[in-house]
């Protein structure tokens, strides 16, 4: 998107039971702990929730749940942003962020035309990563960079350096280079077709797979049902999707994919997700048509989700309640990674939302800022999303099987996940 501020886990609490559910509605969220069964039913006032134990979601990754961080943030390395990570069971974080990371040099810490925060380079990032015990998800720079800048950054990272970055997107939201009209992102290819990019992208993998055989390299797709899906620029010859599917489909081993239902209220985002299965299950087909027997081998990504793009109600708790659905709802749906856009960002509109002030700040963080004379309450104070998060990290670990569930009402939603033994398990 546009330069603008969009730009290990562990439980304390020492519960464990076979099988637990999450359900949420309106405004508020409740949890609920049920023993193990085939079927089993909770009441929450008049609602009831049944889970079916044996029809397994797919199982939760290591990465699933993630936050985007930005070479611009100031607040990015606070030692108090670790813990926050940890506690809220975030296990992968983004770098550098979004639209910067087809402007920026990591060798250098800089990006040429934009702003770069002191602090914020790539071993101080890895630092926070470590120190929160998530996996790095790292952008090569397609906009401006080369396939031989990405080669040597896997190089610094893996073998020098020995951090073991496995995840690396090949640049950001390039579809929207201008080649379909509107250009927010950086790119400086003569040729802007998804026919270069795709060319690009096996060109990038074979450079960094060159250094270091088990990096995992992923390539940009425009999520299904949103712009610009299914346009076709003069003198191509097919859509941004199918053209980069059908020349790297064997080349890759994750798509990546970004989600703004770019909704004004609860009741909006909340209708969008029951979007989201559909839209995943395209992208998956995509890759199924193209990857063909490798379709297996190759994952999708969610790697920025908020419920704008753009101005919106952010910080209160309908989109905390938009967070924890979008987000399990993708992991249910076959996603790897589901990253919140993003760690800090700064106040927009003001206004209030439910009794509470809101203060139109895409970032689950606070930095600090001030908008039309009313300021956020301290750096790093958690705004409902990091609720939304680490309602899901707090009662879900890696390796728990997601499970199917269901509500007698239709306003009331529910995720469930079962442990892989008896004595340990976790809800989602």
């Amino acid at each position: 998107m546009p330069f603008r501020r969009r730009p290990a886990r562990s439980r304390t609490d020492g519960l464990r039971r076979p099988l637990a559910v999450l359900a949420s509605a309106a405004l508020a969220m409740a949890a609920a702990i049920v023993p193990l069964a085939t079927s089993a039913a909770a009441a929450a006032d008049d609602t009831t929730v049944t889970v079916n134990a044996n029809a397994g979601l797919g199982t939760v990754t290591s990465t699933a749940l993630g936050a985007n961080t930005a070479v611009w943030d100031a607040y990015m390395n606070d030692p108090g942003v670790a813990p926050l990570y940890r506690a809220a069971g975030i296990g992968a974080l983004r770098y550098p962020g979004g639209s910067y990371a087809d402007l920026y040099h990591w060798v250098d810490n800089t990006a040429p035309g934009g702003y770069v925060a002191p602090g914020t380079d790539f071993d101080s990032f890895m630092g926070t990563a470590k120190a929160s015990g998530a996996q790095p998800i790292l952008i090569a720079n397609y906009g401006s960079g080369t396939a031989q800048e990405a080669a040597d950054w896997v190089r610094y990272a893996n073998i020098t350096k020995g951090y073991g970055a496995r995840y690396w997107e090949i640049g950001n939201e390039l579809y929207g280079n201008g080649v379909y009209g509107s250009g927010w992102e950086n790119d400086t290819h003569a040729d802007k077709t998804p026919d270069q990019y795709a060319r690009e992208v096996e060109s990038y993998a074979a450079a960094m797979k060159a250094v270091d055989p088990t990096v995992k390299i992923g390539a940009v797709l425009t999520m299904p049902g949103n712009w610009p899906d299914g346009s076709v620029a003069t003198g191509d010859t097919g859509d941004w999707n199918h053209t980069v599917l059908a020349a790297v489909a064997h080349d890759i081993d994750f798509v990546s994919v970004h989600w703004y239902p770019n909704t004004s209220n609860g009741d909006q985002s909340l209708a969008a997700v029951r979007q989201l299965p559909g839209e995943l299950h395209e992208v998956r087909d995509l890759v199924d048509r193209y990857a063909g027997a490798d379709s297996a081998h190759i994952g999708i990504a969610m790697t920025e989700v908020n419920s704008n793009s753009g101005g919106g109600a952010f910080t209160s708790r309908p989109n905390g309640l938009f967070t924890a659905e979008a987000m399990m709802t993708a992991l249910e749906n076959g996603v790897f990674t589901v990253d919140w856009w993003d760690t800090h960002n700064s106040a927009g509109t003001i206004s209030t939302v439910g009794g509470e002030t809101d203060y139109g700040d895409m970032g689950m963080l606070s930095n600090g800022s001030c908008s039309g004379g009313v300021c956020e309450p301290a750096v790093n104070t958690p705004f409902a999303p990091y609720y939304g998060i680490k309602t899901l990290g707090a009662l879900s670990d890696p390796g728990d099987s997601m499970v199917a569930s269901g509500t007698s009402d239709s306003e009331v939603s529910s995720h469930a996940c079962s442990a892989p033994t008896a004595t340990s398990a976790s809800c989602c």
